[in-house]
């Protein structure tokens, strides 16, 4: 008999181009919910590199590490970490808007 041996799953490991990056990202972003959000950025993080996150952010790597499991991160760090993935936050409006004039 063969043994099994079962590795954990790590998202990180397949975060390997920008397109794959991205879509992960909208999708974790789509469905409302910040604690999904807040993990994506920390498995693409983790996927890039966190110490040339913190060398392009100016943010210690355990600053980085400790912000990415925080519940309710500074919204000002948040848009520092996602510049220095070398991406961008852009707005666009729902289907149906808030506000009709």
């Amino acid at each position: 008999m063969t043994d099994i041996k079962i590795s954990r799953f790590d998202v990180a490991e397949y975060l390997t181009d920008e397109t794959l990056i991205n879509a992960y990202l909208n999708e974790a972003l789509s469905d409302g919910a910040p604690s999904d959000f807040i993990q994506a950025l920390n498995d693409v993080a983790r996927a890039k590199g966190m110490n040339e996150l913190a060398e392009k952010t100016g943010i210690r790597r355990e600053s980085l590490y400790k912000t990415l499991q925080s519940e309710k991160p500074r919204f000002d760090t948040m848009l520092k970490i996602i510049d220095g993935m070398g991406l961008q936050v852009t707005l666009t409006p729902k289907a149906e808007p808030f506000l009709e004039a």
